[in-house]
């Protein structure tokens, strides 16, 4: 059973399928980071019903981007920044084992934010994270941010 959409283009109603975007979460073995994989069904864009395919890439084909192996970008938190972060918390010396349990500490943190963000972003049927699903994940975590509105 397929759901109509009624469209009125040039005062004359007609009737076409209505296109859904829905969204599959999975989480691959190798991270703990969500994976998208979206599914378009016919047009995607309300205001791109008369028009094809155009407008946001979608179609068959086309070239694809090149995509960098991925090494572990936790990281890209260097050493000396986890020196400055300690150095504004007022640490005056620190051990080397510290940088690594800061990292480890650092990715669960952001992989529960993600997780929760990406949740308000599936349940709004978005593929974009606003800055407000991030307050919205953190303050649902007991971190609440002011001054993003929310």
């Amino acid at each position: 059973m397929q759901k109509l959409q009624y469209i009125r283009h040039k005062s004359a109603w007609s009737i076409r399928p209505f296109a859904f975007l829905s969204a599959t979460a999975s989480f691959s073995s190798h991270t703990s980071f969500p994976d998208f994989n979206y599914r378009i069904s016919n047009l995607s864009n309300q205001h791109h019903v008369w028009s094809g395919l155009g407008g946001k890439g979608l179609g068959k084909g086309g070239a694809k981007r090149h995509r960098k192996i991925l090494r572990d970008q936790i990281l890209g938190i260097t050493k000396p920044a986890i020196r400055r972060l300690a150095r504004r918390g007022g640490v005056k010396r620190i051990s080397s084992m510290v940088y690594e349990e800061t990292r480890g500490v650092l990715k669960a943190f952001l992989e529960g934010v993600i997780r929760e963000a990406v949740t308000y972003t599936e349940h709004a049927q978005r593929k974009t994270v606003t800055s407000l699903d991030v307050i919205y994940a953190l303050k649902r975590q007991g971190r609440p941010v002011y001054g993003f509105g929310g």
